[in-house]
């Protein structure tokens, strides 16, 4: 039987959505490129932005590639959903990759030899800039609109359960670098609050994604504010009790040891952790706030 249409579904490439993933390949090339002939990368900081990189192109290649040929519907997925949380994500990939590049590996001063390098490394932090933009401008223009009734992970809870997911990563690489959260139990309660709350996320958003939310006995929407309001009850336990058990003189240092070494020093990390966990309290917070204003009518 024959298809209607063309195969190719040219929109894909033409409509703004499409320009900016276009871009968004275009830039991620570049980047990429100018990092591999001369811009240089090591250490786990070089590898991770290689790695963001690398694979925000290659999701971004492969949602062209199956928009253009009409393939989307193939894919056991909700695309909207997909494509929206992949755009998020990216955004926060790319803009760390955008902050960590330069500061370990773009230095102003030559010291005597050839500025190529550094041009190089100077502007793959540019164009690496530049794809962010052209991330968050997808977001902003596929984020849902008042009045709108469309995909879960376009609305702004969830969009923050991206961000929260994303933050509680960067938490679980500061509790690796010998952030010594071993040492209490109020400490690895904290662990467990980011584990529990990390996972239960990750779960909203799998089902949001995999489009089975419909399948639920019970409403998604009240199961989801429901869980917001525990995870900010508990992440507010850990904002409490993770400084007093690493900042307070009866059980750890207030002040940076002066014998900790630079990029291996457990305050460092135990410091991390606490920004980034006030940062996870306040979107929790937040996410649960909007949920108030949301009603979200789940997929079949």
């Amino acid at each position: 039987m024959e298809t209607q249409g063309p195969y190719l579904n040219c929109s894909a490439l033409l409509s703004p959505l499409g320009v900016l993933r276009s871009l968004q390949i275009l830039f991620g090339c570049v980047t990429l490129s100018l990092v591999a002939h001369d811009g240089g990368y090591g250490a786990a900081y070089g590898h991770f932005c290689m790695f963001a990189w690398a694979w925000c192109l290659t999701l971004s290649g492969l949602i062209v590639s199956f928009e253009l040929a009409r393939l989307q519907s193939c894919v056991r997925l909700s695309w909207e959903n997909f494509t929206i949380s992949f755009a998020m994500l990216a955004v926060l990939m790319e803009l760390t990759a955008s902050v960590v590049y330069p500061v370990y590996f773009v230095q102003l001063d030559c010291g005597g030899h050839s500025c190529e390098s550094r041009d190089f490394r100077i502007s793959a932090s540019v164009f690496s800039g530049l794809t962010c933009i052209a991330y968050g401008v997808e977001v902003q223009l596929s984020r849902a609109k008042p009045g709108h009734i469309g995909a879960y992970m376009a609305t702004t809870p969830g969009l923050l359960k991206v961000v929260q997911a994303y933050v509680a990563c960067i938490i679980f690489g500061a509790l690796a670098n010998g952030s010594e959260y071993s040492r209490y139990p109020a400490t690895q309660w904290c662990v467990g609050v980011y584990s529990v709350c990390f996972i239960l996320t990750s779960l909203v958003i799998g089902f949001n994604v995999s489009g089975r939310t419909g399948a639920l006995r019970c409403p998604f929407d009240r199961l989801v504010v429901l869980y917001t309001f525990l995870a900010t009850l508990l992440y507010l336990s850990a904002a409490v009790v993770w400084p007093i058990f690493c900042f307070d003189s009866k059980y750890g240092s207030v002040e940076r040891p002066p014998s900790c070494s630079l990029g291996d020093c457990p305050w460092d990390s135990q410091l991390i952790i606490t920004i980034f966990t006030f940062i996870n309290l306040i979107l929790y917070l937040a996410d649960l706030i909007y949920s108030q204003r949301l009603r979200y009518i789940p997929e079949p």
